[in-house]
């Protein structure tokens, strides 16, 4: 399985390091079986996240027809300038993140990543992952409708608003889509990729390597409708 993260100006580094690093441990320790880079809709470049100005490389282009997997992260900072790095202590001060973000995130569908996205989910072989806002990049692109998604909490009302149906949920499972919610997210969903595509036994030998317990249920559309409290 060989997974491209998909890098874009004024990404969250979060939310593109911990799943990475979960990504990476599994193909050590499946022998290969998973493979990850850091990839762009421009092609190999630095990227400058939202976080202080923290600069990622990536190696490749985005390419659905090279991927089994793409995940797309979500956003962070102010709003600047795409590609600037912001100015010492610009990050200090009284802010709302959930001021900027959508901002951010918007900005993606300028450049070629909302194409690469769709043809990704229109091919049948090729799993899209999200983690936080990265749901909402879809969801603006609009790609999600009638689809079940979640996103951080702030954002959950933005992807109804789109037409898809939010789920309160960490991780949540819809066949070809699987999305995560807050920022911290991105280890658990790395860690369930893990388990439905090489098994619980490596998932479980990266989650003890990283001394981490997964925190959520992976939600699904399936078995009865709960009733209500």
């Amino acid at each position: 399985m060989h997974v491209q993260i998909s890098l874009f100006d004024g990404f969250d580094p979060l939310d593109v390091i911990a799943p990475y690093e979960v990504l990476y441990a599994g193909g050590t320790a499946s022998e290969g079986a998973v493979s990850v880079e850091l990839a762009s809709a421009e092609g190999p470049r630095e990227v400058v996240s939202g976080t202080g100005g923290l600069v990622l490389r990536a190696t490749a282009a985005l390419d659905p027809e090279r991927a089994d997997m793409i995940l797309v992260p979500g956003a962070s900072g102010r709003v600047g300038e795409p590609g600037e790095v912001p100015e010492e202590g610009a990050g200090t001060g009284e802010w709302k993140q959930s001021e900027f973000i959508p901002v951010l995130l918007g900005r993606t569908l300028t450049t070629e990543l909302p194409a690469l996205l769709k043809q990704a989910m229109d091919a049948p072989d090729v799993i899209v992952a999200t983690v936080c806002g990265g749901s909402l990049v879809l969801a603006m692109a609009g790609l999600l409708e009638e689809r079940h998604a979640t996103t951080h909490h702030t954002g959950l009302d933005m992807l109804d608003a789109t037409g898809a149906h939010a789920v309160r949920a960490r991780v949540v499972d819809d066949g070809d889509l699987i999305t995560g919610a807050g920022v911290t997210s991105g280890l658990d969903l790395g860690l369930y990729l893990l388990e439905r595509e090489v098994g619980p036994r490596i998932a479980h030998a990266v989650e003890e390597l990283f001394a981490y317990e997964r925190r959520g249920t992976v939600w699904r559309a399936t078995g009865p409708t709960p009733a209500t409290f």
